[in-house]
């Protein structure tokens, strides 16, 4: 979408749909994708900042890259809240689709189902490239669940409304968990 107005019906349409599960290979190659800009500047951002994007894909079970790349441009919006799809959307589009092949599935650090209109980044990259995606991202926004366990592997449940969203997860002891979130063709 082109502004602000657009992406916010775009994302109540997609939330509408249902969220069905994309079939994917577990054993498949996985995805992921982060964007970031030029810090220095005033405010939270403006469309246009300097911007790049970065996406790897990797078999599951290795633990070296398939393929990475990376990619730079300009950001397709200003940084609005609830609106990210409009910043960085389209460098991590971009990002994506320089990838020698599509993964089977693809960790976006932006949230997914957890979002005012039910359908952050997360959701609306998947759909854009129809991969199912999961989001991952440091806290939830609206969704509330308590922590997991400290030991690695722990999960708890994160809801929205009284809905399943997504989880917190604990990937190391001692660490902070992060949450992980429902997004396009995944639940």
């Amino acid at each position: 979408p082109a502004d602000a107005a657009a992406l916010a019906a775009e994302q109540v349409r997609l939330a509408a749909l249902p969220p069905g599960q994309l079939a994917f290979d577990p054993e498949g190659p996985i995805g992921a994708c982060f964007a970031c800009f030029i810090r220095g500047g005033y405010g939270a951002g403006a469309a246009g900042d300097p911007g790049w994007a970065g996406a790897a894909w990797w078999q599951a079970g290795r633990r070296t890259a398939g393929a990475a790349v990376a990619v730079s441009g300009a950001a397709g919006g200003p940084y609005l809240p609830g609106l990210l799809a409009l910043r960085e959307g389209p460098l991590l589009e971009a990002a994506m689709r320089a990838l020698p092949a599509s993964p089977a599935v693809l960790l976006v650090d932006a949230t997914g189902r957890d979002h005012p209109r039910g359908a952050g980044l997360a959701v609306h990259l998947g759909a854009v490239l129809n991969i199912p995606t999961v989001g991952v991202t440091h806290r939830p926004l609206l969704a509330e669940g308590e922590w997991p366990a400290d030991r690695r592997g722990a999960a708890s449940p994160l809801r929205l409304h009284g809905r399943l969203i997504g989880f917190w997860l604990r990937t190391r002891q001692g660490a902070r968990p992060l949450v992980v979130h429902a997004a396009w063709g995944t639940s």
